[in-house]
């Protein structure tokens, strides 16, 4: 038993000495890491954090691993404890000679440990020479294009010596040459070309080192001279490789140790870059394995068998062979060098001119440039370590960068940090390569460096080792281990002495001292007498005895709101202290103007000076003479009594408190050389004296010099002396009663509350306020109200309602002034009220414009109004607000009201009558309310009621505090406990004075307004802070953010410190960093507003808070503009339409009010203008023009509508102008007039009315209309997608008034329309009708792709589904660790990514060698999608480095590189757009999963590792490709032609129909881009209808079974003389089994026909076109039934070609489709720098007589009008010349042909007249490009992608026709045409 008690005994004495020590602990710093490790062993301890000790006294109770200062003050002995040290040696440290022309570098070499957490301070030197050694290497781009940029060069020879020289006095020079990799589709890989590409040049390479670094110019010169330019086919050249291989191999160029390496990479086009070698052609996938591979003619060996190096590749490469690059690049490719100069630490782009002829001037400016910047960085730095370098004053580098001249000694700080945690494992946990190494700190440009040995200290307890077993002082149940208890099973307690397994249950050990109840009624007693507490946030102890909300307050807040209320005390943050936490430790607010503390006469207090009595003083003990009316009014006494004895102070003990000794003078200073003069009357005598106030001289002087005049005044002499001793007596008498009454109302208070702590006397239950006064300062106030506890004793039972009061200016005497004002009880005053709602608060609530606040704000409203309508005058509430009340008890999540009411202020009492007697009925009108808490409030005072329920100890009462401007400067508020009306409670303490002083404030500082709002794209949220100006001193005020629905380190990074304002200073901006959605943990939470709150405090140097102490940020996502254009580009009338009706339609956040204006142009009767405005929800307006209101016949005219200037938040879109065409209004027909006499048309030519149709699902419409006149027997319906033509629509048959289309898109626009019809025939159709149909849920997202970065890192990406359905709002991923059966083996993950822009994510820490199973599906507003999954095992992906490629939205990062290149390689969201995709090292698919190496060649579509590739080869040239799709592979070798040109990736579609010409635009319909046909690829597509050109009747129905013909062909440009054929499944009600694609020349020739037996598939690739001619395709399907009908189409690719060869196209021309209708290519001329010509040739099938052509003209990136020139005439080729353009200006111009039916399509061209040759053209585009293609695509690179060829699981049977045919198995097929043989080929997949 006796050991029991110990037990016990010592359980509560360790718990008691730990909550001790937390109590210590909290006192020194917010976090203690080396408290938090209390309970882990001794080593554990020390290699927490630095300064953690550890006591292993066996005797020791208190925590035994604490900070040093901690353990020592708990008792543990000094000798006893253990604690860890670390070393720093610096080992080689040679002073800077400035004499060695050379880089160096002080010190050179150190060692150190670290703890975990600490950090160490360094100083460094650096020196860089004037004029050091410098190795300049030349990389110059050997294309044809640069063949003068060769010759300018040969030809500076001596001037590039000069500079060169005239840049180091020791220098080598060097010069490399490249072009690109010498394989299909870079390089013309035909013999005769591999031998000379152009005339006079040498055969193709990708890169070759002509001349190592050399100091012997001649020679230089020499070898210079021999070189010859070569060639390639497309435009990006393979640069990239060539500055690989002249980086690390250092020998072979020859680059010096110490000298400065300048690399100069001169070209003109474009870059080629990592993944541009994974294409079909090449077959390259091999990544660059970043080694030297130059032979022995220092030729470049690996360029056909290695990909491209990456950017990130180029950075880390570059930099640590201390390599500057230097990008001399003419205009063609500026910009693009210019983004990428950014990703360097220091790089260099100059402009070039076209010949290269100001290459030195570039050299010159660029070195100079870079000899100015010097950035400092850490290499080599293990992981456990950071690293920040400074200024010598202690500021941060951003960057490491720093100003330090040549010829100059440049000095920083170093400071070198250890972490603590890496990714949330303890630092001693990581392997020993990540916390041990050798980094080497230095400048970018030196190879000196500073190399410093870092390693962890991670250190290890020697006892430890000496385990005492079963020891005595663990009861023989454990081990002792360092002094602590290790229990055996089954035994617990800190020694080991309570059995778990019979363990005590007796509650008595859980009753503490002075309590009756186990764990003071608030917890659990558990085994070994351990309690645990109900409400663990609010109680705590070894009891459960303390209440986290009873600790004391200052101003109100709990521990002063800086500190945390633990074990009944407040345990204050760092920087404060106090039994509230309201005492400060610094001093700063102590701070007088001359930067001394309390002027040196009082004393810094709690952050407060406390001055000496006297005078009256500022805050920091300077005389205060504003507050005494001035200088000489605060001086007056002190003078009197020190100069003649007389006076107030005339005692010698009151005298000697003076601040000041006067100097008696003879002659007083003047008025203008002091402070003031001073008079005045002496009471004694009546003399008057007089004396002058200054400040010394000397600043270091603390007191006033005052001198005063010898001689004083004196008048005659009088009685007037008795007046002030008559006064004096009656002011003393009115003093003496004064204080018998306040002697005697204290008395009865002290006797009542006496008499209510006796047992005799006390009845019941006490209710009290807890405080009996608050100190407040204006100027520290953050709120208006004032939260006092109030407490009940005895039984907690039952409930008692307790009524009080508050009374502003109790201090104010009934004579007082102010007092004796009366005030006007008519005056309408601002009645305050709040009342506690019978619901609980929720989030919503506190947001204003919730929809759930307005519901209530408007039932407060109309209920409130109802009851106060009884009170004469009372207006309605206003400015209701709500929140909640903390210490509220059980009503404690309800939500009060706040609100006004407007009343006169006579009516008071009976408003507070009103009110309680509403509340304790629980209802105000039907507004449910909690009975027994209301608060009603004037200007001056208030009343109200709070509620203790049942158990509850403690409540707030929330009183006003009624600060105002007018505001005494010390002022007394008296709150009072009135009565209990409702319990049966005695009130103990019943008063509670507040005082607040306002002080004098020398500044006042506020937020400029109360709330702020910030885009999250904003990036940083600039919050202004005012300072007003009284007293220009130097001030300070504290600010610091807080949560509300915004939380820190997901929304935004939460900021505090303090502002300093010198003399002059207005206003500061505090910045506070918005964080990018899913920049954390890639998730958003569900929450569309995000606030946070900044506060204002603790100002200082006498200042206070403003009107805007606080202000709300809130953080929102702009919301993307609406969207309006003209419906159609074209709008057809005649001149018999009554009036023209032109509609408008609005997209994208179609919610709020948009307005447009509108304007004609061109017009010839007149000149219309006017706003167009949609309201909320409002998708299409319509503009009406009346011809018969305007003057003048109508006639048949061309005019444009054009659209300009939205409104705020809207924009225009594409089709802001549309072409209105009134043509000649034709007679009725015969006919027509024939069905009026029949009465089925009526003489209005009536239609069925009333057409609507409306969308009844995601694939079926509802049309309804009402019967026309006549006797109809039945209806036609026409429908199609809108956008296709109407000859092309499906037409339904029906005999109701209404129609169900099925079977029909999803999210698809139809328009449609209908008509009647009986024996007479078809009456007239209605208007068309449009309507979309609804969402469906969207498909699965395209194929998936990764980036392996590690065997532990990956990044997966993934295409949008193509059948979206709607809008994609979001994605979801989850990946799941599975086995060899694809079983889970373990828990899977998901991650929902709510931007659906981002389809790419990165996952770190996944397991190692483990396969994981990636499933995504995505989401519209109908729901989520069908999974696309994928396998894949990271291990087995190559192990070696690969980078990510530059992406948009996504950061760089090299996997290889350190830290330190995150501070530059930044993210990339403009600089060389690529699609989402990346390295393609490994793809999912549908039929395979991947667990090992991914080995394929090409990769196939919907993989984001597509980019824009290369596809150009010669004519006639032949290539080899692997290809593997799905299941199985094929090859094939063949002839073919790929030609590229500059371009733009978007496609063009045109709508074909007929025969005929469609004139909408390319878009076939609204949704387009959200479905089908957009591989982003493609470079150019059309779309065929049906050709036709006639509907099927009912009665020509095909055979059952049979298919229908296919119902859509799409073709879409792979190259010049490649295309892809699409077209989509015909109906059929038996299974397709086959498909037959035929092809040949429009003009006759042999037909081609290509089998495709998989039904699967719908498109094939054909590569054997001639460019400019015209082709037949035609498609047909088959089924068992037989084959179906043809889809037929004609397309031609238009290529410019070379005139030598027509049927080869040109290198590096583009390409374009052109269907037979559209004008021929167009062909510019330049005939000045500001006008060309224009020609082109007629369409070869035009739609109708073509009467002539509209020319079209804009400037591509907007500004200037558009022109158009009509152009009449049917020749052959036409032309046109184009004046007054500019130069330098991209200009798209647009031809159309005009023919006796309409319109045909357009023909576009880009455009530009450069200055440097009039008579040549820049390249331009044939088709249409967006503005974003232009601005960020390099021109010459617009490739061929690569899934434009396959679809996934395609298998395809492609044979032509002709004699022969043969199986091929082979790996490589030849195919070849010879006379009029045929070749047949199959193409299969072998399993």
């Amino acid at each position: 038993m006796a050991r029991k008690e110990m037990g016990r005994w010592s359980l509560h004495v360790s718990v008691g000495l730990g909550l001790l020590a937390l109590l210590l602990t909290c006192c020194y710093a917010e976090v203690n890491y080396c408290y938090a490790a209390k309970g882990k062993t001794c080593s554990e301890c020390l290699q927490t954090s630095i300064g953690c000790a550890y006591c292993p006294d066996e005797m020791y109770t208190g925590p035994r691993c604490d900070l040093e200062q901690n353990i020592l003050a708990q008792g543990c002995s000094a000798a006893a404890i253990i604690t860890a040290q670390s070393s720093m040696q610096i080992e080689e440290n040679q002073q800077i000679n400035m004499k060695l022309q050379q880089s160096q570098v002080s010190p050179q070499r150190m060692s150190m440990t670290f703890l975990p957490g600490e950090k160490r301070l360094v100083d460094v030197e650096v020196f860089a020479p004037n004029k050091g050694p410098l190795d300049l290497y030349i990389l110059m781009d050997f294309s044809n294009s640069m063949a003068d940029d060769l010759d300018n060069l040969k030809r500076m020879g001596k001037e590039l010596a000069s500079v060169v020289g005239s840049l180091s006095e020791d220098y080598t020079i060097g010069f490399g040459k490249f072009v690109d990799k010498v394989i299909e589709p870079q390089t013309d890989m035909r013999p005769l070309n591999l031998k000379q590409p152009w005339p006079n040049s040498d055969p193709p390479f990708s890169f070759k080192s002509v001349i190592k670094l050399t100091s012997d110019l001649e020679f230089f010169n020499q070898e210079l001279q021999k070189e010859r330019i070569s060639g390639n086919l497309d435009a990006p050249e393979g640069g990239f490789d060539a500055i690989l291989q002249a980086a690390v191999c250092k020998d072979k160029i020859g680059w010096r140790p110490h000298s400065t390496h300048l690399l100069v990479f001169s070209t003109e086009s474009a870059f080629h870059y990592e993944a541009d070698g994974a294409n079909v052609l090449s077959g390259i996938l091999k990544r660059n394995d970043e080694l030297c591979h130059l032979d022995e003619n220092d030729q470049y060996t690996e360029d056909i068998t290695q990909d491209y190096p990456s950017i990130p590749t180029l950075v880390r490469l570059l930099r640590k062979n201390n390599i500057i690059p230097i990008f001399a690049v003419t205009s063609h490719s500026f910009d693009y060098y210019e983004k990428l100069k950014e990703y360097f630490p220091i790089a260099e782009v100059g402009l070039l001119q076209e010949d290269s002829s100001n290459m030195l001037e570039l050299l010159d400016t660029a070195f100079k440039n870079i000899r100015s910047k010097m950035s400092i960085q850490a290499e080599d730095k293990p992981k456990a370590f950071a690293t920040q370098f400074q200024t010598t004053s202690g500021s941060v580098s951003q960057y490491g960068a720093f100003n330090f001249k040549p010829g100059e000694i440049g000095k920083f700080k170093m400071l070198l940090s250890a972490n603590r945690e890496v990714d949330n494992e303890p630092v001693c946990q990581l392997d020993q390569d990540q916390k041990d190494g050798i980094m080497r700190v230095k400048p970018t440009t030196f190879n000196a460096a500073v190399n410093v040995k870092a390693s962890v200290l991670c250190p290890t307890c020697a006892c430890e080792q000496a385990r005492v077993p079963d020891a005595r002082r663990c009861y023989g149940n454990g081990d002792l281990v360092c002094g602590k208890c290790q229990c055996h099973e089954g035994w617990l307690s800190t020694f080991c002495n309570c059995s778990a397994s019979a363990a005590s249950q007796d509650s008595s050990q859980c009753i503490g001292p002075g309590s009756t109840e186990a764990c003071s009624g608030r917890g659990d007693c558990t085994d070994c007498g351990m309690c645990v507490c109900y409400n663990p946030k609010r109680f705590e102890g070894p009891y459960c005895q303390y209440d986290k909300s009873q600790c004391q307050r200052s101003g109100g807040f709990l521990c002063n709101d800086r500190g945390s209320c633990i074990m009944g005390r407040c345990v204050c943050t760092e920087g404060w202290e106090g039994n509230a936490c309201d005492c400060s430790r610094s001093n700063q607010t102590c701070l007088d103007t001359k930067g001394g503390l309390c002027n040196g006469r009082g004393k810094c207090v709690c952050g407060r000076c406390e001055c000496p009595s006297g005078i009256e003083m500022t805050s920091v003990c300077e005389p205060n003479f504003q507050a005494q009316l001035g200088v000489c009014e605060s001086t007056r006494y002190c003078v009197q009594c020190q100069a003649w004895k007389t006076g107030e102070k005339k005692k010698k003990e009151e005298c000697d408190k003076c601040i000041f000794k006067v100097i008696m003078v003879d002659e007083l200073k003047e008025r203008k050389k002091v402070l003031d003069s001073c008079s005045f009357r002496d009471e004694d005598d009546d003399c008057t004296y007089h004396y002058t106030v200054q400040n010394p001289e000397d600043k270091k002087v603390k007191d006033l010099v005052v001198q005063v005049l010898k001689k004083k005044d004196c008048p005659a002499a009088s009685l007037l002396w008795l007046l002030p001793l008559l006064l004096f007596l009656l002011l003393l008498l009115a003093l003496l009663l004064l204080c018998c009454w306040k002697y005697c109302a204290c008395c009865k208070t002290c006797f009542q509350s006496c008499l209510a702590l006796l047992p005799c006397c006390r009845r019941g239950r006490m209710v009290g306020f807890k405080e009996d006064e608050y100190l407040l300062h204006q100027s520290r106030l953050t709120s208006d109200h004032l939260d006092t506890p109030m407490v009940r004793t005895g039984p907690p039972k039952g409930t008692d309602v307790v009524r009080w009061k508050v009374t502003d200016n109790v201090h104010r005497g009934p004579n007082h002034p102010q007092a004796l004002i009366k005030p006007n009880p008519k005056e309408i005053i601002q009645y305050p009220i709040s009342l506690r709602l019978n619901r609980l608060f929720s989030e919503n609530l506190s947001r204003p414009e919730s929809r759930d606040a307005e519901q209530l704000r408007k039932e407060v409203s109309d209920n409130l109004n109802e009851v106060y309508k009884q009170i004469p005058g009372a207006q309605k509430v206003q400015k209701t607000s709500f929140r909640l009340q903390r210490n509220a008890g059980k009503r404690q999540d309800y939500a009060i009201m706040d609100t006004v009411l407007p009343a006169p202020r006579g009516n008071y009492p009976d408003i507070v009558k009103l009110t309680e007697k509403n509340v304790q009925s629980g209802n105000l009108s039907d507004l449910k309310v909690v009975p027994g808490y209301f608060t009603v409030a004037t200007d001056r005072e208030a009343a109200g009621a709070i509620e203790f329920q049942e158990g509850v100890e403690s409540l707030d009462v929330h009183v006003p505090l009624f600060a105002k401007e007018e505001d005494d400067d010390k002022k007394q508020l008296l709150v009072e406990a009135k009565d209990v009306p409702l319990g049966i409670a005695e009130i103990g303490k019943r008063l509670v004075n507040i005082t607040i002083i306002k002080e004098h404030a020398s500044s006042v500082f506020s937020f400029l307004q109360p709330a702020y709002s910030y885009s999250r794209k904003d990036g940083v949220a600039n919050i202004p802070i005012s300072r007003e100006i009284i007293d220009d001193v130097r001030t300070q005020v504290t600010y610091r953010t807080r949560d509300l629905t915004a939380k820190d380190k997901r929304d935004y990074m939460t900021v505090e410190g303090d502002l300093t304002y010198l003399p002059g200073e207005t206003q500061k901006t505090v910045p506070v960093r918005l964080l990018e959605v899913g920049e954390k943990n890639v998730l958003l939470e569900d929450k569309p507003v995000k606030q946070f709150v900044m506060d204002l405090s603790n100002p200082r140097q006498g200042a206070k808070l403003g009107r805007y102490p606080r202000t709300t940020v809130t953080i929102v996502d702009q919301p993307e503009p609406t969207v309006m254009m003209f419906k159609k580009a074209t709008q057809n009338f005649s001149t018999s339409d009554p009036t023209y009706t032109i509609p408008v339609v609005r997209t994208h956040n179609q919610d709020s009010p948009a307005t447009v204006k509108w304007r004609t142009k061109k017009a010839q009767r007149f000149d219309l203008s006017g706003p167009l405005k949609f309201g909320p929800g409002e998708t299409e307006k319509n503009i009406v023009i009346d011809p018969v209101s305007h003057p003048g016949p109508i006639k048949p005219e061309t005019f444009q509508l054009e659209l300009f200037d939205p409104s705020s938040g809207a924009t225009v879109g594409e089709r802001k102008t549309t072409l209105v065409n009134v043509a000649d209004g034709a007679p009725k027909s015969p006919e027509f007039a024939q069905k009026q006499q029949q009465g089925y048309i009526n003489s209005k030519a009536s239609s069925p009315a009333n057409p609507k149709a409306t969308a009844t699902g995601p694939r079926s419409i509802r049309l309804k209309w009402d019967p026309p006149a006549g006797n109809p027997t039945g209806y036609k319906v026409k429908y199609w997608i809108y956008g296709d033509p109407e000859k092309d629509a499906q037409v339904m048959d029906v005999k109701t008034p209404h129609a169900d289309l099925t079977n029909l898109y999803p999210y698809c626009d139809y328009e449609m329309r209908v008509c009647g019809y009986n024996a007479m025939g078809d009456g007239i159709d209605t208007d068309i009708v449009s309507c979309q149909t609804m969402e469906d849920v969207p498909g699965e997202p395209g194929r998936l792709a990764f980036n392996v970065i590690s065997p532990t890192v990956t990044q997966i990406s993934w295409a949008e589904p193509a059948e979206t359905n709607g809008n994609i709002t979001a994605y979801e991923v989850i990946y799941t660790p599975i086995d060899d059966d694809k079983k889970p083996v373990g828990a899977a993950k998901k991650v929902k990514i709510d931007n659906p822009k981002k389809r790419m994510m990165l996952i770190e820490n996944l397991q190692n060698a483990q396969t994981y199973q990636y499933k995504v599906r995505a989401k519209n507003s109908v729901g989520w999608g069908p999974f696309r999954d994928a396998t894949i095992n990271l291990a087995s992906q190559p192990a070696r480095p690969l980078s990510i490629p530059i992406i948009p939205d996504i950061p760089i990062v090299d996997a290889e590189a350190g830290d330190e290149y995150d501070s530059y390689l930044m993210y990339s969201n403009e600089v060389l757009k690529s699609p989402a995709g990346s390295k393609t090292p490994s793809i999912s698919g549908d039929d395979y999963s991947m667990n090992a190496k991914w080995d394929q060649n090409f990769l196939f579509p919907g993989g984001s590792g597509t980019r824009n590739l290369s596809a150009s080869s010669s004519p006639m040239s032949t290539l080899s490709s692997n290809y593997q799709v799905g299941g199985g592979t094929y090859t094939t070798e063949t002839s073919t032609n790929y030609v590229t040109g500059p371009g733009g990736t978007r496609r063009q579609e045109m709508l074909i129909g007929g025969g005929g010409v469609h004139t909408s635009e390319v878009i076939m319909r609204k949704r387009s881009e959200n479905r089908g046909y957009t591989d982003e690829n493609i470079r150019d597509s059309i779309v065929m209808g049906d050709l036709s050109g006639t509907l099927q009747s009912p009665d020509a129905r095909l055979s059952p079974g049979v298919p229908d013909t296919p119902s859509r062909l799409v073709f879409s440009a792979l190259g010049p003389t490649a295309l892809k054929v699409s077209w989509q499944e015909p109906h059929c009600e038996k299974d397709i089994l086959s498909y037959t694609v035929i092809y040949q020349l429009l003009s006759g020739g042999e037909a081609k026909r290509v089998n495709v037996t998989n039904p699967e598939e719908n498109s094939v690739i054909i590569q054997d076109l001639l460019p400019n001619h015209s082709y037949l395709f035609k498609v047909k399907a088959q089924s068992q039934e037989g084959w179906g009908p043809e889809r037929e189409g004609v397309i031609t690719i238009e290529s410019a070609v070379d005139p030598k060869s027509p049927l080869s196209p040109m290198p590096g021309s583009p390409f374009t489709l052109s269907t037979p209708s559209a004008p021929g290519p167009l062909v510019f001329t330049a005939l000045s720098p500001d006008s060309l010509q224009l020609s082109w040739e007629k369409p070869r099938k035009p739609n109708g007589d073509i009467l002539g052509y509209v020319v079209t003209c804009e400037q591509l990136h907007g500004g200037g009008d558009v022109r158009t020139f009509q152009v009449n005439g049917d020749s052959a080729d036409i032309s046109l010349t184009v004046p007054n353009l500019t130069e330098n200006v991209p200009y798209k111009f647009k031809v159309q042909a005009r023919t006796t039916q309409g319109f045909g399509p357009e023909r576009e061209g880009i455009i530009t007249i450069e200055s440097q040759d009039a008579g040549a053209m820049s390249q331009y585009s044939m088709q249409s490009m967006q503005m974003k293609d232009i601005s960020q695509m390099p021109v010459q690179t617009n490739d061929s992608m690569l899934d434009s060829f396959f679809s996934d699981g395609m298998m395809m049977t492609t044979q032509t026709s002709g004699m022969v045919t043969r199986q091929v198995t082979k790996e490589v097929v030849q195919r070849s045409v010879t006379g009029g043989a045929t070749v047949t080929k199959k193409m299969f997949y072998e399993s």
